[in-house]
């Protein structure tokens, strides 16, 4: 596809989404926001892609929505007598529910800042590998807005409530080390390392089953809102697809012969 605000491609089964607007420290607009949501489909649906990569180019992870003011930052709702609740709906929460759909691995690559929209965007991936030059936290009160892009669910969950509530509140910024410290971030690396270690995680996650990556992500995800008794049902119901695999009988080859096992998926 021909993007315009995003460059997307894919190798080896790594797929990887650039937010491309450095002049905007990839502020998403309506266009990046169908951009990316596109690329996740993309990668969704090809079966040699086992990995996504999420990050930005210049000096910003995203910095959230483009308040510019420029044409190209309103939405095809601008002036709607509903238009901020239709551009938020089908805009950036379309983004969000992208990637919670996505059921392979997904790691944002922390470059730069990630603020409001921007740190939901990386909350709403799996890992987050973050450049110790990165800063990321919830600046919308300082425009008077709200954490509308998904922060007020996403927020606690990762932070603690009251963590959260004085981030948003204060519209607290944190550096990399503090991000960590909050469970904002996953980890932390010396910026010039940051590509060669995200592409390095990806790649681990790569060379692991697919099948069984792919339900261990969903089972995780689903059953942080059941029951012990549901989830262990739902535990009991995956392994009726992965324990009859082929990736199954070729892990234990592997282990038996102290060989790499060589996962293809099925």
């Amino acid at each position: 596809m021909d993007f315009k605000t995003i460059i997307y491609g894919s190798r080896d089964g790594i797929a990887k989404i650039t937010m491309n607007r450095p002049e905007r420290m990839n502020g998403y607009n309506e266009t990046m926001v169908k951009e990316m949501c596109a690329a996740i489909d993309l990668a969704r649906q090809d079966n040699d892609v086992r990995v996504l990569i999420v990050t930005g180019s210049g000096r910003a992870f995203c910095a959230g929505g483009d308040i510019s003011g420029a044409p190209e930052s309103r939405s095809r709702f601008h002036g709607h007598p509903m238009g901020h609740m239709l551009e938020m709906r089908e805009g950036f929460h379309q983004l969000v529910i992208s990637l919670h759909r996505f059921d392979k691995p997904v790691i944002a690559s922390i470059n730069g800042a990630a603020v409001a929209g921007g740190l939901t965007l990386a909350l709403s991936c799996d890992f987050r590998i973050a450049s110790d030059q990165a800063r990321l936290g919830d600046t919308a009160l300082k425009f008077a807005l709200l954490c509308d892009e998904g922060g007020a669910y996403l927020f606690p969950r990762f932070m603690g409530l009251d963590r959260a509530l004085k981030m948003t509140l204060l519209s607290e910024v944190y550096d990399a080390k503090t991000a960590l410290e909050l469970g904002l971030v996953t980890e932390v690396v010396p910026h010039a390392e940051l590509e060669a270690r995200t592409n390095d995680f990806a790649r681990r996650l790569a060379d692991g089953p697919p099948l069984a990556i792919r339900l261990a992500k969903r089972m995780m995800y689903k059953q942080r809102e059941m029951t012990l008794e549901n989830a262990l049902e739902d535990a009991a119901l995956n392994v009726m697809i992965t324990n009859p695999s082929e990736d199954v009988r070729e892990g234990i080859r592997a282990f038996r012969e102290k060989q790499k096992p060589n996962f293809k998926g099925k």
